[in-house]
């Protein structure tokens, strides 16, 4: 299955797409959220799709994409994750994954602009594999248990902001918090339609010129370790959003430098995951 949301900021709905095709399941479910993913939903999900087949309201083809879930109680961030990105960035392969937050009202639509924040002048791009939990996960038994707790997969685009992030002293966090910062989308793939997730190309463009081409087959930990590793520290919420690293070719890592300016075009897939594309415009307030 492969879930998504439609609407007006504020006002969301929760869909699906069938054969290309947006449907409005709102008459059936809130949304999906925390609520919906604990509560066995997407088994739910799946009874409704077969008893209304032909009956279901496509989603008009002007109406917005929103974020494939409702905003995540947190996301969780996992930091120099690919081998060929860690020796893009001069670091050591880190011995445990590197974990870092995003605040939750980054997460926008997958094609929603890019928001380059006052005083920013290194915006950098990072498209990633999305994880999001299906439902309450603490102190797992092994990585194995992983794949009950986990709800599907999604684009995540993790936009940084590296002078926010690596200039001002401590944490990430504010490098990686600004506004529209985390697009996701344009679908939440259930497992069963995500194919193999540790085999999947990715590739992102600035502009029709190729960034970012990678796999996630290069993962040093993978998707599964991942979700078993965080719930060790933590209870993973129902609805989180796990976003796993990026492969080689930021902006931060050209030479020189690149960086996103205000009428940028920014165009991100995944395989099996869909395809985002964002414009970025200079913040206003």
């Amino acid at each position: 299955m492969k879930l998504i949301r439609w609407g007006n900021p504020g006002n969301e709905k929760p869909g699906v797409i069938l054969e290309s095709t947006r449907f409005d399941l709102s008459e059936f479910f809130k949304d999906w959220n925390r609520e919906f993913f604990n509560s066995d939903g997407l088994k739910k999900l799946s009874n409704v799709l077969k008893e209304q087949t032909g009956r279901l309201k496509e989603v008009g083809e002007g109406e917005r994409w929103a974020s494939c879930v409702a905003r995540p109680g947190k996301v969780l961030c996992i930091g120099l994750n690919y081998s060929d990105h860690a020796k893009e960035a001069g670091m050591e392969p880190p011995r445990e994954p590197i974990l870092f937050q995003k605040g939750s009202n980054t997460v926008v639509g997958p094609y929603d602009p890019i928001i380059i924040p006052k005083n920013s002048d290194k915006t950098d791009w990072e498209v990633e594999l999305g994880i999001i939990i299906g439902k309450d996960a603490r102190h797992l038994g092994s990585e194995k248990d992983a794949k009950s707790f986990v709800a599907g997969f999604c684009i995540s685009h993790d936009v940084s902001e590296r002078a926010f992030q690596l200039e001002h002293g401590g944490q990430w966090t504010k490098g990686k918090s600004c506004d529209n910062f985390n697009p996701i989308g344009p679908w939440m793939a259930t497992p069963s339609s995500s194919g193999d997730v540790n085999n999947l190309g990715m590739t992102l463009h600035v502009n029709g010129e190729k960034m970012q081409d990678g796999n996630t087959s290069t993962m040093i930990f993978k998707w599964d370790f991942l979700v078993y590793y965080l719930s060790q520290f933590m209870t993973l919420e129902a609805g989180d959003l796990i976003t796993t690293g990026t492969p080689p070719g930021v902006g931060m890592g050209k030479k020189p430098p690149r960086y996103l300016k205000a009428g940028d075009v920014v165009e991100l897939s995944v395989e099996r995951l869909g395809r985002q594309r964002q414009v970025c415009n200079d913040a206003t307030y």
